[in-house]
């Protein structure tokens, strides 16, 4: 891997109009794993594919940034489904022409302190299975059931990717099959499926481990979206060799090959509707950009809200529809530098949950009102131990990262200020999460106290202005039972010409943003093309 300098982050070329090529077959809004994985795969088919990204860097919440002579990854903090020849492995692998690699976590790559007990999940499923019944020798028959459930979500997903690319009369034609191939406890809640499994409220928490990979606690969360992220890390979590910006940088080329480019700085005003159909983009600085073909992966409340004439937003329905769904939760972010290897500090490749007790919802419920009450989630991450090409980049160091939500309604006052200049009300109310987390971090690694050289607080304005949303959100649409079944959240929208793709259209996170991007592809080509793609991906 080629040393690491400071511009090598800022990953894409920086917008010009005089830059732009002429003729594009489409344009895609947003460069995070949805839009870059549609503009790979369009580009692939012969399309020129023009993405256009308001922030410095590509990679939405794939980026990563530097600072005091750190790095940190912002978004992507493991991945599972990668350590063997898998589908999201070779989807991976297609995308970054196998340039992208991946280094395994420890065995135990999760570790839940709930309250005063200590759980963990251990890699591989049969490990995964026996190290939860040692852990609950009386729930063997539940954790068997819980196991089985989620085999039957496993092959449920295609059926339900496949109702989100055909045509609503299609869609009705195969309403038995998709009623056969997802049953119904895929939408009910999680907490009600598991309770009914077994009445262990620890077994139910060491399951529901994991909600702050999609930022719902059980009693809201869908069940579906829960097995999905369950059974993603079966097999452990990985990290992406090099860093997380590793995963824009290995796909652009994909999208050059074919004459596209990624931009950034590249903000874009509207999308342009004339008689009824897309035309192009206009940009901030009022050049326009002539397309038929505009794929958003900015999220539908930007995209509805922000990116569309008010009057066709109206007319076409969207506004009515987004009141059907919301944004997921807002998080604060902690970035922390320190002196010392991860090796010298005994940082380990286990990612660290802290509930203050087993009743989630309770716990979410009670912050939530009350900022002064326990952080129902902090996740406390160790990417330069992860990474084995670290110390290549960012010699004698390490890093941690801690996250957990914050509304973004307590910010908000502040949103109009610049970022870095907000005042001093806001950068001392942001400094006090800060140390509370912090505090967390030295409850359990108490010898880090005092060996810390830099750290510094994001709150849902930092996402708000360098990701665009417009809530500070993470993942996102909330992962309720209620979204999920929303059939208007698919690639094709009712406005000829505007397509979407990321996390908004199936499911949260870098996985299911890619895999969106793939459906979207499917959309606007149809299989009778996806098909030998699909099957050069996955032989």
């Amino acid at each position: 891997m080629p040393k690491m300098t400071p511009s090598t982050l800022r990953i894409g070329q920086r917008y010009r109009p005089n830059r732009l090529a002429g003729n594009y077959d489409a344009i895609v809004i947003g460069s995070g794993m949805g839009g870059l994985s549609t503009a790979a795969m369009l580009s692939d088919l012969g399309w020129k594919v023009c993405v256009l990204e308001q922030h410095y860097t590509a990679g939405g919440y794939t980026h990563s940034y530097e600072r005091n002579g750190y790095e940190w990854d912002v978004g992507v903090h493991y991945i599972g489904d990668v350590g063997a020849k898998t589908r999201t492995r070779k989807m991976f692998d297609y995308l970054s022409d196998g340039k992208l690699k991946w280094a395994p976590m420890d065995e135990e790559y999760d570790r839940f302190y709930i309250g005063e007990k200590v759980f963990c999940a251990k890699a591989g499923k049969q490990q995964f299975r026996d190290n939860l019944v040692q852990q609950f020798p009386d729930e063997a028959k539940a954790i068997d059931a819980y196991m089985d459930l989620l085999d039957k979500a496993g092959s449920a997903m295609s059926s339900v990717g496949m109702a989100r690319i055909v045509e609503p009369w299609q869609q009705t034609l195969m309403t038995p099959y998709l009623k056969w191939k997802t049953p119904d406890f895929l939408y009910r809640n999680t907490y009600d499926v598991l309770s009914g499994l077994t009445n262990d409220d620890d077994l139910i928490a060491v399951i529901c481990g994991q909600w702050g990979d999609m930022g719902l606690p059980p009693k809201q969360s869908t069940f579906m979206v829960h097995a999905m992220i369950a059974r993603h890390y079966l097999y452990g979590g990985f990290y992406p060799v090099g860093g997380s910006w590793r995963i824009a940088d290995s796909i652009i080329p994909k999208i050059q090959a074919s004459g596209g480019e990624v931009f950034t700085y590249a903000r874009v005003q509207q999308v342009i509707v004339e008689n009824g159909k897309v035309t192009g983009v206009e940009m901030s600085d009022g050049h326009r950009i002539e397309c038929g073909c505009v794929i958003s992966s900015a999220g539908v409340g930007n995209t509805f809200n922000e990116l569309l004439p008010a009057d066709i937003a109206e007319t076409s329905g969207y506004k009515q529809k987004l009141d059907t769904v919301e944004p997921s939760f807002a998080h604060l972010g902690v970035y922390i530098g320190l002196k010392g290897t991860a090796e010298e500090l005994g940082l380990p490749k286990t990612n660290f949950w802290i509930y203050p007790d087993s009743d989630y919802d309770a716990a979410v419920e009670r912050f939530m009102s009350d900022k002064n009450e326990s952080f129902p989630v902090v996740y406390i991450s160790f990417p330069s131990a992860k990474d084995p090409d670290y110390l290549n980049r960012h010699p004698g160091t390490a890093t941690i990262e801690i996250v957990a939500p914050a509304p973004y309604e307590w910010f908000e006052k502040w949103r109009d200020e610049t970022w870095g200049k907000r005042g001093e009300d806001y950068d001392s109310f942001k400094e006090k999460l800060g140390d509370r987390l912090m505090e967390h971090l030295y409850e359990r690694l108490p010898d880090l106290r005092g060996k810390v050289d830099y750290f510094e607080v994001s709150t849902p304005l930092s996402t708000n202005w360098f990701g665009g949303y417009q809530k500070g959100e993470l993942y996102g649409l909330a992962h309720t039972p209620e979204r999920m079944q929303q059939k208007w959240l698919r690639p094709k929208t009712s406005i000829p010409g505007l397509w979407l793709t990321g996390q908004d259209i199936l499911t949260c996170g870098v996985t299911g943003a890619m895999m969106a991007g793939m459906l979207t592809t499917a959309s606007i080509v149809g299989m009778r093309k996806m098909s030998p793609l699909m099957k050069r991906i996955y032989s």
